[in-house]
C-alpha cells in the first residue's frame, strides 16, 4: 500500500514542497530503503522513527518499505521529515486512514520517546504551506509561534507523535495556534542610546546623515575614540522595520537556527559585528550546502566591521557584489542559491597601525611608510561603495561632563521624515533612497544652480577631488537638503558633505 504525506525542504531561504511516498509491501524480506537526495540526517530518520512508532505503541509488520522523497532531483537535509515519515508508515501499515493525512503539512523531529522536537526553517515552509494552499501545518510547540505569524494557514502545536495521530483521527480537538500582535516599536526595549554618548557631535551627525540616505559609512580614529560605541547605537536610529522587512529578516535566522525561541518575529534592526578573522564563507555564507553569512543576516541592519584593514582582503572583496546588489549568490556544482543581503555597512579604522596619527596627546611611532601600506590595505573599489568618511577624534574631559546630549528618539524621527521625503521622490523608480543614486539618475534627482556648481568645481580644484568624490559628494548633499526638509541642494549641503568625506581630503 502506498502513502502519500507531504512536508517541505529548504533551498535557501526559501521552500517547496516534498511528497513523501512512502510503500509498505510483505512481499519478498524485509527490509527498508530510502531514495530522492536524502543526506545523512535524512537516511537515520529511520532509526528514530522506528523507536519512536515502537514506544508509542505502534509496531510495524516485517515488510519491505520503500520510502522515496519526490523531487527526487532536489537535496533535502534536517531532521525535520520526522514526523512525515512516521505517519507515512502508519498509513501505508493501514493503521491512519490515508485520507487523514491528505492536504496537511508534517514538520518536525522525533524523540525515541515519540517527542515532537523543534527544527530551523519553519517560518519560510509555512509561507509555502500557505500559498500551496495546505489545510494547516502540524509543529512542535516550539516552532508553533515562528509559524502562526502567517496569516491565512491554521497552525497547530503537538507535543507527541501520538497526539498528532489522535488529532488526525478526531479522537482529541486541537485549537490553531494565535499568533502574537505584531508591533515594530522597539525603542524601548534597546540597551543603547545616543543621549549617552559624550561629545563627538561630528560622528553623531554623520550617522543621522548616513541612517537617513542609507549611505555606508567609515570612522576614522585613534583607539578609544568611541567608535565602536557610536556603531552599536545605530540600529536604534533606523526606521521601524514594516511587516514585510520583518518576515525577510526572520526567515534568514530561522533558516540559520537562529532564532530566539522566546520571539515569534525579529522586530528590530539586525547588528551583526563578525571578528576581523572571519572566513569569506562565513562573511558571504556558504559552505557544501550554503548557509547565510554575516552579511545577510545583518540584512535590513547595520554590518559593523571594527578594524576594518586587519580584515584579509580576499574577505573584504568578497563584500563587493552584496553592497552592489543587495544580495549574494553562491553556486555550487548541483546548486544556485540568492540570499538577500541589504545592509547598512558602518566600518572602523585606526588612521595608521600604532593608531595615534592624528591624536595630540600621543605620539605616533609609524612612517610614512606604514601609513601607506596600513591605508593601501582597502581597494578602491570597496571604498568606492562607502559614501561617508569621518574622523572620530579622542573625546575631551569637558565633553565627557556633557548632559544635553541628543536621544536616539529624537534623531530617527528626524530621519524617518528624510526618508518619508525620499520615498515620495523616488515613486515610480528602481531607487528607493538617495545612496541608490547615480548615472542619470543623480542628474535628475541632486541637481545643483550656478553657485553650487562654482563652490563644487573650487572645491574640486583646491582639494583635488576625484569623479567618484564629485558623485560622492552630491549625493550625500541631497540627503542633507532632505534632513533639512529642503526640495533644492545649497552651498552649505555640499560644504558639509565634502566635510564628511575625509579620506579625500588627505
Amino acid at each position: 500500500m502506498i502513502t502519500v504525506v507531504s512536508c517541505a525542504a529548504l533551498a535557501g531561504i526559501d521552500a517547496f514542497t516534498v511528497e513523501m511516498e512512502v510503500d509498505m509491501t510483505r512481499a519478498g524480506l524485509p527490509a527498508f530503503t530510502m531514495v530522492g537526495l536524502a543526506e545523512g540526517a535524512v537516511r537515520e530518520a529511520k532509526e528514530r522513527v522506528m523507536a519512536a512508532l515502537k514506544n508509542t505503541g505502534h509496531k510495524l509488520p516485517p515488510a519491505r518499505i520503500t520510502v522515496n522523497l519526490a523531487p527526487a532531483d532536489k537535496r533535502k537535509a534536517g531532521s525535520g521529515y520526522d514526523l512525515a515519515l512516521a505517519l507515512g508508515l502508519l498509513g501505508a501499515a493501514g493503521t491512519l486512514p490515508p485520507e487523514a493525512l491528505q492536504g496537511w503539512f508534517f514538520i518536525g523531529e522525533l524523540s525515541l520517546t515519540g517527542e515532537l522536537k523543534p527544527v530551523p526553517g519553519v517560518l519560510p515552509i509555512a509561507i509555502h504551506a500557505r500559498e500551496a494552499g495546505a489545510k494547516g501545518l502540524i509543529v512542535a510547540p516550539e516552532n508553533a509561534n515562528e509559524a502562526a505569524v502567517v496569516s491565512g494557514l491554521s497552525v497547530y502545536s503537538m507535543n507527541t507523535l501520538g497526539e498528532v495521530i489522535e488529532f488526525l483521527t478526531g479522537t482529541t480537538e486541537y485549537e490553531p495556534v494565535v499568533a502574537e500582535e505584531f508591533s515594530a516599536d522597539t525603542s524601548s526595549e534597546w540597551m543603547y542610546d545616543f543621549s549617552e554618548v559624550k561629545g563627538q557631535e561630528h560622528a553623531k551627525r554623520a550617522i543621522e546623515i548616513a541612517a537617513a540616505g542609507n549611505h555606508n559609512l567609515l570612522f576614522v580614529g585613534p583607539p578609544g575614540s568611541g567608535k565602536t560605541m557610536l556603531a552599536k547605537r545605530i540600529p536604534t536610529v533606523l526606521p521601524r522595520l514594516t511587516f514585510d522587512e520583518t518576515l525577510e529578516v526572520t526567515k534568514i535566522y530561522s533558516v540559520s537556527g537562529l532564532l530566539n525561541k522566546k520571539r515569534s518575529l525579529i522586530t528590530e534592526r539586525p547588528y551583526r559585528s563578525p571578528h576581523h578573522t572571519i572566513s569569506d564563507v562565513g562573511l558571504v555564507g556558504g559552505g557544501t550546502y550554503p548557509k547565510p553569512g554575516e552579511v545577510s543576516l545583518a540584512h535590513r541592519g547595520v554590518l559593523f566591521l571594527d578594524e576594518l584593514p586587519e580584515f584579509k582582503k580576499t574577505v573584504l572583496e568578497v563584500m563587493r557584489q552584496p553592497l552592489e546588489d543587495g544580495a549574494v549568490t553562491i553556486t555550487r556544482s548541483s546548486i544556485s542559491l540568492s540570499f538577500p543581503s541589504d545592509f547598512m555597512l558602518v566600518a572602523a579604522m585606526n588612521p595608521c597601525p600604532c593608531g595615534f596619527l592624528t591624536d595630540d596627546k600621543h605620539p605616533c611611532t609609524c612612517n610614512n611608510r606604514q601609513v601607506v601600506n596600513y591605508r593601501s590595505k582597502l581597494s578602491g573599489p570597496l571604498l568606492d561603495r562607502i559614501d561617508l568618511h569621518v574622523e572620530v577624534p579622542a573625546v575631551k574631559y569637558d565633553d565627557l561632563q556633557a548632559t544635553d546630549g541628543i536621544s536616539s528618539q529624537a534623531m530617527r524621527s528626524r530621519i524617518e521624515a528624510a526618508r518619508a521625503i525620499q520615498e515620495a521622490r523616488y515613486e515610480g523608480t528602481p531607487l528607493k533612497t538617495n545612496a541608490d543614486l547615480s548615472g542619470r539618475w543623480l542628474e535628475t534627482f541632486a541637481t545643483i544652480s550656478d553657485a553650487e556648481h562654482t563652490f563644487l568645481r573650487s572645491a574640486v580644484e583646491t582639494l583635488g577631488l576625484s569623479a567618484r568624490a564629485y558623485t560622492r559628494v552630491l549625493r550625500i548633499a541631497r540627503t542633507i537638503a532632505d534632513l533639512a526638509g529642503v526640495p533644492d541642494i545649497g552651498v552649505a549641503h555640499i560644504a558639509e558633505a565634502i566635510n564628511c568625506r575625509t579620506l579625500d581630503r588627505e
